[in-house]
């Protein structure tokens, strides 16, 4: 079975380490770019949760949840990794590679319902969404509330994408990657007739086990799947809502030469963002393309020095560092950097590269209910917050 020769795996044995001392990436933006105390720095939360893949936070909740890869979600509260997981699917998830527990959501409305979900990869090796309710024990799910939303045959054990996410909508989007290999082999990226390679959009509260939303784009297409968004997609690692500015971010894993970042309107359905037509800015593999039809990226960088797999952050909105407020921070699991820029008329400014120190491979970003930012590193299992430079360390 062939597989890409940059698929984002997480494997945390497989390449060398790297991390870029000095950058040869986005330099400070001149004519005073705001630097908050100096710069940022990574503060430590917790540690010791083996292959951290996703943080999120039940709106209004002070606590976060981390998903491990392998199959549990641990509950940090006031800055203690609580003994207990808050769920443990172990024994449904085949884990390893790209493949494992990747990613949770929590339903707009979970302080009054309860409802949860999650996607991981069974041990048919395909993608499964997953609901579930909260115990109540509320630092405890109630594992055997399981009911499975989507099942999605995968053919290859790599590019799962697995994030889950509600948007502004209240609606459910589901970052599908497309079904691995190299270069596309079965044409999914293109293809609406498949839920691989594409971004799809489900109501949770509209049927059973979900209904679709009016207003998807393919929904008047006999040979369409009605769940699709968006298509065009490679191995979405990480896609966020930043509701103020109405803007989906997606970043999607390249394959040989370029790593990218699209960010575009939230209420834009059916964009095509161009692969296998295209990687990055380019036709893919030297063919001829045509672009004029296909949603480009905002922001792309070379695979090698810079980076090898990019992985999607989220917009800052939070309260504790107000000199990078709209800014989107990224970083790449090869690199370990951290990068930022901001969305201004369409437009890319005021990018940056933090000087935060090296913190092993980051596996995946996340954000807290007061819009606070994190760092996910495999190097011991740590969670970190982007912080002010000189904020002091027990910040729970």
């Amino acid at each position: 079975m062939q597989t890409s020769r940059r698929s984002f795996a997480l494997l945390l044995a497989a390449v060398p380490l790297f991390f870029s001392s000095c950058s040869d990436g986005p330099a400070g933006p001149e004519n005073g770019f705001p630097d908050p105390a100096g710069g940022l720095a990574l503060s430590e939360v917790v540690s010791g949760v083996p292959d951290p893949v996703h943080l999120t936070a039940p709106p209004g909740d002070d606590r976060l949840f981390v998903v491990e890869q392998s199959g549990r979600i641990w509950v940090v509260r006031d800055g203690e990794l609580l003994e207990a997981p808050f769920l443990d699917l172990q024994e449904f998830v085949s884990s390893g590679g790209e493949r494992g527990l990747l990613s949770m959501a929590f339903h707009p409305e979970y302080e009054v319902n309860g409802r949860f979900y999650v996607n991981y990869t069974d041990d048919a090796g395909d993608t499964r969404v997953v609901g579930f309710l909260a115990s109540s024990d509320s630092d405890r799910a109630d594992a055997e509330s399981a009911e499975t939303l989507l099942h999605v045959e995968q053919p290859f054990p790599n590019h799962n994408g697995g994030h889950i996410a509600f948007g502004p909508d209240g609606k459910l989007y589901v970052a599908m990657g497309d079904g691995g290999g190299s270069g596309d082999p079965l044409g999914s990226g293109q293809d609406t007739g498949t839920l691989l390679g594409a971004l799809l959009r489900i109501d949770v509260d509209g049927g059973q086990p979900y209904g679709i939303p009016p207003d998807n784009p393919f929904v008047d297409e006999p040979s369409a799947r009605d769940e699709i968004w968006a298509i065009g997609l490679r191995n979405p690692w990480r896609i966020s809502f930043d509701e103020p500015s109405g803007t989906l971010y997606i970043a999607d894993v390249g394959q040989h030469r370029w790593e990218e970042v699209n960010a575009e309107s939230a209420d834009a359905p059916g964009l095509n963002y161009g692969w296998n037509v295209m990687e990055g800015e380019e036709c893919f593999d030297s063919q001829e393309c045509n672009p004029s039809d296909l949603t480009l990226p905002v922001m792309t960088y070379r695979t090698g020095p810079e980076g090898c797999a990019v992985v999607g952050g989220d917009v800052y909105r939070g309260e504790d560092i107000p000199e990078v407020e709209g800014h989107y921070f990224y970083s790449d699991w090869c690199g370990g950097w951290l990068r930022s820029f901001r969305i201004e008329g369409g437009a890319v400014v005021d990018e940056r590269e933090w000087n935060v120190g090296h913190v092993g491979r980051i596996l995946s970003m996340g954000q807290d209910a007061r819009g606070e930012l994190y760092m996910l590193s495999s190097e011991g299992g740590t969670v970190y917050r982007i912080v002010a430079e000189g904020t002091p360390s027990n910040l729970e």
